[in-house]
């Protein structure tokens, strides 16, 4: 008996391994091998149109990187649209949940509605505000409709001050619709008989999204925030179709930062250490936020 068990779980780690192995090279190839190569290169002098000159500068690139004031403006950048996106479009997905989660008429319509803009490029997302965030009333929606209501245009894109704020905006609305099926999924784990409870005891709407709802979300909240985060960190194709990092560099985050340096200047060891600083800051802050979410004994 003892022999067949163990052929059994012979059989079932050999399972296994064979439907596990075509992750694990996938992962090695596409995330392990390109980490080691970004830092291998990051400590080279390596431009991309004279590769036979590569030089080996030590940690130069670093040193440069981090007294380069265009990086510190992309950091405070990537940092700023964080902090404002992440609970603007977690409250926001949130509402879109208990606003389809009500069983009212229409609400499947509604449900694909709000998610639609996930099923859509987002380059042609980021066309599509372009268009509605022209300055001219003429050609852009929303300052057509302020005109029409005697106010003065507003330049959406082209002032340092609304320009990372419109994109803001712009990208919450996109990005809610995904973490919006996340909490309906945690909504209908919730029990019932909790809110059937809380009614014969005369609690109020508001009461029930207190004590019930948002406690029965409170892991599901910790994911979504998580991942919106990591996401905002990455944000790159907004501010490149829509103001190509400026005015100023006021929308120029880390990502295309390192876009600039590594593509368009050329410096490719000099993007390669502003990429190992990138991951840096992007795991010490997961890990943070994990930290601070940890529950307290």
């Amino acid at each position: 008996m003892i022999k067949v068990n163990n052929v059994k779980n012979r059989n079932e780690g050999t399972s296994a391994a064979v439907l596990v192995t075509p992750s694990v090279f996938l992962l090695i190839a596409f995330l392990l091998v390109p980490m080691i190569y970004t830092v291998y290169f990051s400590v080279f002098r390596y431009q991309i149109m004279r590769p036979q000159d590569m030089t080996f500068i030590n940690f130069e690139n670093y040193i440069k990187l981090f007294q380069d004031k265009d990086f510190w403006q992309a950091f405070k950048n990537t940092i700023y649209f964080t902090v404002v996106v992440v609970p603007v479009q977690t409250a926001l997905a949130l509402g879109l949940a208990l606003l389809v989660a009500a069983r009212t008429r229409g609400v499947a319509f509604f449900r694909t509605m709000y998610f639609a803009p996930q099923l859509t490029s987002m380059v042609v997302i980021s066309i599509l505000w372009t268009i509605l965030y022209n300055s001219n009333p003429s050609t852009g929606l929303i300052n057509s409709m302020l005109k029409s209501l005697g106010m003065e245009s507003i330049n959406f894109l082209s002032n340092k001050k609304t320009a990372m704020n419109s994109i803001i905006f712009m990208s919450a609305w996109q990005g809610a619709g995904y973490q919006m099926m996340i909490f309906i999924a945690g909504l209908q784990a919730i029990p019932a008989s909790q809110y059937e409870a809380a009614s014969v005891d005369g609690a109020t709407a508001f009461q029930k999204l207190v004590y019930i709802t948002l406690p029965g979300l409170k892991s599901t909240i910790k994911y979504v925030v998580m991942i919106t985060m990591i996401q905002a960190m990455k944000l790159f194709t907004q501010p490149y179709v829509m103001t190509k990092g400026g005015p100023q560099n006021s929308t120029k985050t880390l990502v295309y930062y390192i876009y600039t340096e590594g593509f368009q200047e050329g410096n490719f060891g000099y993007a390669c250490s502003a990429a190992a600083v990138f991951f840096i800051i992007v795991v010490t802050m997961s890990l943070v936020m994990k930290r601070l979410t940890m529950p307290k004994d």
